[in-house]
Parts: structure tokens; sequence; C-alpha cells
């Protein structure tokens, strides 16, 4: 692995387990980055397999995807960072401190160019943002080919909800309306599923989540139990990103994961890969992948799912919105 003092803050770049840059980034069925050489060493150890992030267990060690992404990025700054590197040891006013007993050779930078190596780290820091986000960008204008128009089906709406006319829009209303108690409806859940269902290929839609403190977005499988309590996860047919509290985002895949957001996403993307079995969510205006549910087995007809949660005395009151696409240039 190389030297990758200058990428520190970019922990998204390091692996858990060696907590170093990755080198053959993959990626694990509960969505999870590892080294590839990390992982395999790790489960050679450990029986049953599990994730060293989220603890999921895998009775049958699970096949392991190549992270094309991070492979580009991460090898893309490796030759940036070698070349920085190698000008920091070959400079001819570097001291180098006798080896102690380990062998470890401990390199210091005179006071005059002290300055100049960390100004050159961060502007490697920078640069590597630039590229992560010219990367997503990319990915985000391939994703939205399959771009759908979803519209709300009223007549899977909880009776507290209030639909556009338009079908674009959903809020919560305080008030439960006298609605016909139909078997689409959901009953207990404030929450409302799309009219447009996919049983294969590939769909993309985003969601304006702005102003908002709770929300719940993504995808749910036809057969859903809408007249009881639910609980969203995977297994009982739901693939969701939600917010609570304003500023607790959260996948609710098999165990709940944090997706910490240096500030709160104003537009979701949701994208979904039926036959792959992917689910993914992206910050549209930062460019930036939130979370994917990878190795996902559908088998029945899919529907958008949009929660826009309870008004909480007016604090939650911004409804959830569906917008037209605006393709990224």
């Amino acid at each position: 692995m190389f030297a990758a003092s200058n990428l520190r803050s970019e922990d998204q770049f390091l692996c858990s387990v060696c907590l170093d840059v990755f080198a053959d980034p993959v990626t694990t069925p509960c969505g999870h980055n590892f080294c590839k050489k990390c992982i395999t060493q790790h489960w050679d150890r450990n029986a049953p397999c599990q994730c060293p992030m989220c603890k999921e267990a895998f009775y049958c060690r699970p096949l392991l995807k190549v992270n094309t992404l991070f492979s580009e990025v991460v090898l893309k700054q490796a030759s940036r960072s070698e070349d920085h590197l190698h000008f920091v040891q070959n400079f001819s006013s570097l001291k180098a401190v006798p080896p102690t007993k380990d062998w470890t050779e401990v390199i210091v930078l005179p006071p005059t160019y002290e300055g100049t190596v960390m100004r050159a780290v961060a502007q490697l820091e920078e640069t590597l943002r630039i590229e992560m986000k010219k990367l997503f960008e990319a990915e985000l204008r391939r994703l939205q080919q399959y771009a759908v128009d979803v519209s709300l089906d009223a007549d899977t709406a909880h009776p507290e909800l209030i639909l556009s006319d338009d079908g674009k829009q959903v809020n919560h209303g305080d008030e439960k309306h006298n609605l016909p108690d139909n078997p689409e409806r959901f009953s207990y859940c404030v929450c409302v599923l799309g009219k447009q269902s996919f049983s294969s290929g590939r769909f993309y839609y985003e969601a304006q989540v702005k102003r908002k403190t709770d929300w719940e977005l993504g995808v749910a499988r036809e057969s859903i139990d809408r007249k009881k309590i639910m609980t969203l996860s995977p297994e009982d047919g739901f693939w969701t990103v939600v917010l609570r509290n304003g500023n607790e985002y959260k996948a609710l895949d098999e165990h709940d994961v944090c997706v910490c957001r240096p500030s709160g996403p104003e537009k979701v993307g949701v994208f979904v890969d039926y036959e792959e079995g992917v689910v993914s969510f992206y910050d549209i205006d930062a460019a930036a992948l939130i979370y994917s549910f990878t190795g996902c087995s559908f088998t029945e007809k899919l529907y958008p799912y949009f929660n826009p949660c309870n008004n909480d005395n007016g604090k939650n009151s911004a409804p959830l919105l569906i917008p037209p696409i605006n393709h990224i240039e």
C-alpha cells in the first residue's frame, strides 16, 4: 500500500481493517468496503464470515465485488502521492534520525520547508475532493439516463396525508380524512407509494427533502402488509434511507447503518438495478453516494416509497416533492 498521509482526511478511502488507503477495494453484500487482501485474511481467521464494520454474519462466504469507483480514484491519487513522497525523501536539506531498534526511520522536515510540504498536502487533498466530485457527477449523468416520471398513487396514501393534484408532492395534514379503506391503502404508517411499478431493468427518480426534519425514501415490494405497523428492512420488503430528528441519517439495512452527512441533502436520487440487486441513494447537490444496498434478491414488483413523516407541530410541515430531473451537464 502506498504512503497515504496526504489522504487521511478522506476517511472514506481508508480500509477499517488495516487503517490504510484501499488496495484492490471490494464491497461486501452489506455495502462496506475493504482491501481485498484484508477482508479475505479476516474471513480466513474468523468463522462465520462477519463484516468488521456492521458485524453482519454471512454463513456462506459471499462474493466480493470490485469497487471500480474507489479503485479509479485511489490509483489516480497514488501516482501523485508517490511523486510527492519522492520529492520529500530526496530533498537535500532533510535530516534523518538514526533508525530505532525496530528499524523505523523518522524523517524530520526543516522548518523552512515544513510549510511548503503542508501546502502540497492540502493541495493534494483538494485535488482528491475535486476528482471525486467529477467522478460522482459522471456517475449521476449515467444514472439519470434511467430517470422515470414518478407520481404518487392516492389509492395507497394514508388518510392523514395530503397529496397535490398532480401527484408530485405529499405532506402530513394532522387530520384523518374519511377515505375508503381499500386493500392498497396504508392504515398505520403515514406513507404513500408511486403509481409506477418495476419488475426488471433499471430505474431512477429524485425527491426533494428540503426544510424537512424527518422523512423516509426508497422502494418497497408489492406484497408488503399495508394494514399493520411496519418494520422498514429488506427482509420485510423495504430498501430505504431515512432522516430522524433533523440530523440523523440512516440506511435501514439488515442492521441500521449511520450514513453521516456533513450537511443534509436537499435532493435525493434513488437508483435501482433490478437484475443486479442494487438500490443506491445519492446526494444530488453534493454529487455524493449516501448508501447502496447490494446483493438484493428481487422477485416481485417494486414501487417508489415516500413517507413525509408526522407534521411535528409545524416543524416538519414541508412536503416531500418529486421534481423534474435536471440533468447534470
